[in-house]
């Protein structure tokens, strides 16, 4: 089941020779609800690579995509991402799931929140970060 999705982000930062994993700018992580340590599908829309990784969180405010170790093979400084995670959770849990969504600029600020993974977000305004925790 598709829990959140940070959608179009520009990766800024690549390390191959470090330890491994995505870090994510720690207000990203917060507005799509994701935690450091939790498994990450990638999808570069720039080359159609997709990869699997854990999430480590970066500096607040920085707006910072960096793909680290191997998986920096597979991703560009500047190329445009699409970040998601999955949640398990029984059928009944699921019909009344709402997905979270953020859509960045290109300069990784949050544009909107939404809960339609299929949703655009052309001339939207940020609403204000009021989600729910837990």
């Amino acid at each position: 089941m598709f829990a959140s999705k940070i959608h179009r982000a520009r990766v800024t930062h690549s390390d191959l020779h470090y330890v491994g994993s995505l870090t994510v700018d720690l207000d990203l992580l917060d507005a799509a609800q994701m935690l450091p340590g939790q498994q990450i599908s990638v999808v570069d829309v720039d080359n159609g690579e997709r990869f699997e990784t854990y999430l480590i969180a970066g500096e607040r405010g920085s707006g910072v995509i960096g793909v680290n170790g191997a998986a920096a093979h597979k991703a560009q400084i500047g190329d445009t991402v699409i970040l998601i995670t999955y949640a398990g959770m029984s059928r009944a849990e699921a019909l009344s799931f709402a997905p979270v969504v953020v859509h960045v600029d290109e300069h990784n600020a949050i544009v909107h929140i939404g809960h339609d993974p299929a949703a655009a977000t052309e001339g939207t305004e940020v609403p204000p970060l009021s989600l729910p925790r837990g």
